[in-house]
C-alpha cells in the first residue's frame, strides 16, 4: 500500500476508533454519574471532531498542485491542526462549567467498579492508537495526524488521572473530589490545546526549519558547489510534509548556462538525499552580484 493510501486509511481508522471510545466513555459516565468521567467523555467528542478534521485535511493535502494553488494543498493540515487546538479549548471550557456545578452540589458517583472498568478499556484503546498515530505521523510528517496523536495521548494521561482520583473519591467518600478532578482535567486540556495551536500557527507563518536541519542544508550546499563562488539568501520553510529550500548561487560571469546548471543539479541531488520531500529553487547570478556573505565556496 502506498504511503498516501496508508495515511488515508489510518485517518479513517482513527475516526472509527474515536467513535468507539466515545461510546465507551459515555457508558462509563452513565454507569457512575461522575462529573470527572463526564468531562472525560466530552473530551472524546473532541477526539471525534479532530479525527474528522484530520481525515479531511489528509485527503485534501494529497491533491496535486493546480492552477489555483500552484504550491499544492499541503498547508491544509495546519488548518486542521489549528481546528483541533480550538476544539480542545472548547472542551476544556465545557468541562470547567460542569466542574463548577459539581462544586455547588457535589454528589458521590455510583457503580464505581463497572464505570472504572469501562473507562480503563477505552483508555487502553486510546493509548495503543495514539502510539500508532504518532509513529506514522512522524514517518510521513503529517501535522494533522500528529496533532490527533498528541490529543489522544493527552486524553490518556487525563483519563488515568481521573481513574486514580475516582478511586480516592470512593475510598474517602469526599464527593467534591470528583469536581476537583474534572477541573484538573480541564486545565490539562487547555495546555494541550494551546500547544497544538502554537505549533500549527508556526507552520502557517512559514517558520524556518530547525537550526540543525538548516546546518545540514548549508553543509550540503558548501560541499557540492564546486565551481561556484558563493550561495546567499538561503531560506527554508515547511508546508505539511514538504520542505522548501531556495537560495541564490553566484557563479563566474564567464561560466556557461550548461555548466551552472550542472552545479545546480549536483546540489539538488545531494539535498534530496539529506532532506526528505524537498522542493528546491536556485537562482543563479553572475559574480558581480556576490554579497560575500552566506556560504562562500571559493
Amino acid at each position: 500500500m502506498a504511503i498516501t493510501d496508508r495515511t488515508l486509511a489510518i485517518a479513517v481508522a482513527s475516526l472509527g476508533i474515536g467513535l468507539a471510545v466515545l461510546g465507551l466513555k459515555f457508558l462509563a459516565w452513565y454507569l457512575t454519574g461522575s462529573i470527572a468521567l463526564y468531562s472525560d467523555a466530552l473530551e472524546s467528542i473532541v477526539n471525534v471532531v479532530t479525527s474528522i478534521a484530520a481525515l479531511i485535511a489528509v485527503r485534501l493535502a494529497q491533491r496535486p498542485a493546480d492552477a489555483a494553488l500552484q504550491y499544492g494543498y499541503h498547508k491544509a493540515e495546519y488548518f486542521s491542526a489549528v481546528l483541533v487546538g480550538v476544539m480542545i479549548i472548547v472542551a476544556a471550557i465545557l468541562i470547567l462549567r460542569e466542574a463548577y456545578f459539581g462544586f455547588i452540589a457535589p454528589e458521590l458517583p455510583e457503580a464505581g467498579v463497572q464505570g472504572i472498568a469501562v473507562s480503563v478499556v477505552a483508555t487502553i484503546i486510546n493509548l495503543v492508537w495514539a502510539v500508532v498515530l504518532r509513529r506514522h505521523s512522524r514517518r510521513v510528517r503529517s501535522p494533522a495526524l500528529e496533532a490527533d496523536a498528541k490529543h489522544l495521548m493527552t486524553d490518556v494521561v487525563s483519563t488515568f488521572g481521573v481513574l486514580v482520583g475516582l478511586a480516592l473519591v470512593y475510598a474517602t467518600g469526599l464527593a467534591i473530589l470528583d469536581s476537583v478532578l474534572a477541573a484538573l482535567v480541564a486545565l490539562n486540556i487547555l495546555w494541550s490545546g494551546w500547544a497544538v495551536i502554537r505549533e500549527s500557527v508556526g507552520g502557517l507563518m512559514d517558520v524556518a526549519l530547525p537550526p540543525e536541519t538548516q546546518k545540514t542544508i548549508r553543509e550540503v550546499i558548501s560541499q557540492n558547489a564546486d565551481g561556484a563562488i558563493e550561495a546567499h539568501d538561503i531560506r527554508t520553510r515547511q508546508a505539511g510534509k514538504l520542505t522548501f529550500i531556495d537560495f541564490h548561487l553566484v557563479v563566474p560571469g564567464a561560466m556557461t548556462v550548461e555548466a551552472a546548471h550542472t552545479i545546480c543539479d549536483c546540489i539538488e541531488a545531494k539535498l534530496r538525499e539529506a532532506v526528505k520531500d524537498v522542493q528546491i529553487t536556485i537562482h543563479v547570478e553572475p559574480e558581480n552580484k556576490a554579497k560575500h556573505a552566506g556560504i562562500v565556496v571559493v
